[in-house]
């Protein structure tokens, strides 16, 4: 093994794999050998039937269907108002003036915190799970798309203006096709962070969706639902991850000679 030398697809998809099989074999020894009590931590095949039980007999599948809803909702909101933002804050300089302090300042904020003040001027129904993700999703991508728009190299865009483009043209035609990979790679990124706030979310007000289960298996000390929550709410996400990461490769395959 030698620094940031790539290894092989088969490769990286077998040692990924085995990582879980370590996890799984260390988890089921812990729980299983007696190590651990099972009030605190359930063993992986009580986890795996108390998770076909809330499939088959619960609704546990209109729960996850509520929460991949808000997520995308939410992302979607924020991602179509955030994308503008951020390319015209990276193209021009009086724009990011204006609005960058205020939106560094935002994102800093948790979108936790606002839960309280959402709750009362929204309720408790779908605008409000919503709000938060819109939130905890909108400041980090205008900012994140402005660097990238801003970071264009500089011999492209004094090129573009050698060869007579006007600052829409180059906008269109320099700014946003040489930034539209890292932009694709930070709305993956964004996307994982959105379904943390989800959860958050749902904790608090929420009669259905993933986070909803998790806190009524937290007062009957089911550990094994919890578990399975968490782990639905890992595989959507890697599901969703791999699903981005394929179509950023099929869009930009340019972008991927080197990595």
């Amino acid at each position: 093994m030698r620094p940031l030398v790539p290894v092989s697809r088969p490769a990286r998809i077998v040692l990924g794999v085995a990582f879980f099989v370590v996890f799984v074999a260390v988890w089921a020894f812990a729980t299983l050998g007696g190590y651990v009590s099972k009030t605190f931590l359930a063993d992986p095949v009580t986890m795996v039937r108390s998770g076909w039980t809330l499939l088959t007999e619960m609704g546990f599948a209109h729960d996850i269907g509520m929460t991949v809803w808000r997520v995308l909702g939410g992302f979607v909101i924020a991602a179509v108002l955030a994308v503008p933002l951020g390319v015209a804050m990276g193209a021009w300089k009086p724009v990011e003036a204006f609005f960058e302090p205020f939106v560094s300042f935002a994102r800093y904020l948790p979108a936790s915190a606002f839960i309280p003040l959402l709750i009362l001027w929204a309720g408790i129904g779908e605008a409000q799970k919503l709000s938060v993700i819109f939130i905890g999703s909108f400041f980090q991508l205008v900012l994140m798309i402005a660097v990238a728009v801003g970071n264009v190299r500089r011999d492209l865009v004094e090129a573009a203006y050698t060869l007579g483009s006007s600052s829409g043209s180059l906008v269109r035609r320099v700014l946003i096709p040489n930034a539209a990979p890292e932009i694709a790679e930070i709305l993956r990124m964004v996307l994982g962070w959105a379904w943390t706030y989800v959860i958050v979310a749902e904790l608090i007000g929420a009669s259905s969706g993933i986070g909803h289960m998790i806190t009524d298996s937290q007062a009957l000390l089911a550990t094994d639902q919890i578990i399975f929550g968490i782990i639905v709410i890992g595989l959507i996400g890697l599901v969703s991850d791999l699903a981005f990461k394929a179509g950023n490769r099929a869009l930009f395959p340019w972008a991927q000679l080197g990595r």
